[in-house]
């Protein structure tokens, strides 16, 4: 694994894996496409997976909750702060277009990963950073990850991202799935808080976001 960091504007650079253990139909092309899952909880998940969304090579992005001890837990639920759950998305992608190295330098990027149990002013253990790790490779990635940007500077303060397997995860409900593509013109905290953060997200990562 190679890993460059630039203070300031940080960059990673890194090789894709191959760890894929997944496999779907691709429409387009009636041929088969091996597919790898990462998940994230980086606060709201209507912000994250809008920007997911956009990654060239990530296939489809689910809001769900992950973590806690509650099974098949409600939105409400979660945000009484008591189920240990976090909002996350739950990526599938193709490691051929995306790796999971540059999944996880687009996490890091689009939230504040040194403020505990906050994103803005969304406060809450259900909206800490987290990397909910697959499996042992994609832990080793995100603990290396976590110790070069702090060690780099990149951010004021440290980050406090915890890093845990992955389990308990549930899919949330029906209305949180795809959020912003169906609300952005209704919902004013589409327009005041995710949209700004996906104008960001399109001038720092624009040689990675979908063309169409």
């Amino acid at each position: 694994m190679s890993i460059s960091v630039t203070v300031g504007s940080f960059y990673f650079v890194a090789c894709t894996t191959g760890e894929s253990k997944n496999r779907i139909m691709n429409e387009d092309t009636s041929m088969n496409t091996f597919t790898d899952t990462a998940t994230f909880g980086g606060g709201c998940f209507w912000c994250t997976e809008a920007i997911f969304q956009q990654v060239d090579g990530v296939l489809k992005v689910s809001s769900g909750y992950c973590g806690g001890h509650v099974k098949n837990p409600t939105y409400e639920q979660v945000s009484s702060k008591t189920t240990g759950h976090a909002e996350v998305i739950q990526i599938v992608f193709d490691p051929a277009k995306v790796s999971y190295d540059e999944l996880l330098e687009i996490f890091w990027q689009t939230h504040d990963p040194t403020t505990l149990n906050r994103q803005g002013n969304d406060v809450g253990p259900q909206y800490r950073s987290a990397v909910f790790y697959h499996n042992a490779k994609q832990k080793e990635k995100a603990e290396k990850y976590k110790a070069e940007l702090d060690k780099s500077g990149a951010f004021d303060k440290p980050i406090v991202t915890s890093i845990e397997p992955y389990h308990n995860y549930y899919e949330a409900e029906d209305y949180h799935q795809n959020y912003y593509k169906l609300n952005k013109n209704s919902n004013p905290y589409c327009y005041y808080v995710i949209k700004p953060k996906l104008e960001k997200f399109e001038k720092v990562f624009k040689n990675k976001m979908k063309k169409n």
